[in-house]
């Protein structure tokens, strides 16, 4: 008698399983980070770390000592189209967002770039290629 009640049991559960099953999602949600640094350890820490080291493998680039992040047009269009493994941001961050984060990188975690990058860089780095 045990067995065909596990049987049914079980037959039961597979039945259920697509109604359980995950639904397709809408479209991401501005998320309400005021500043900065606030964006950086909610956001991007999860994959760059908390010191901005990235991964010890490399697969993560390192914010720490960067370079690349001299040009302000660089961060902000990897922010916002993504590149390599790196998703894009433009449907969760707004623009005054990643202009704050994109300050707060270069300005810490050693890199010293203190030209200001405004919600004007970003929708118009945004806004190229859009017209395609």
């Amino acid at each position: 008698m045990r067995g065909p009640l596990l049987r049914l049991a079980a037959l039961t559960a597979l039945a259920a399983a697509p109604a359980m099953a995950d639904s397709p999602g809408g479209r991401p949600v501005k998320i309400a980070l005021p500043d900065g640094e606030q964006v950086y350890n909610q956001i991007c820490a999860a994959c760059h770390l908390d010191k901005a080291q990235g991964s010890p493998d490399g697969t993560v680039p390192a914010l720490a000592h960067n370079a690349k992040l001299a040009d302000a047009n660089y961060p902000i269009t990897v922010v916002m189209k993504g590149q390599g493994g790196m998703p894009w941001f433009s449907e969760m961050l707004t623009p005054a967002q990643v202009a704050s984060v994109v300050g707060y990188v270069r300005t810490h975690f050693d890199n010293s770039y203190p030209e200001p990058v405004s919600e004007i860089d970003v929708k118009r780095i945004a806004a190229q290629g859009s017209e395609e």
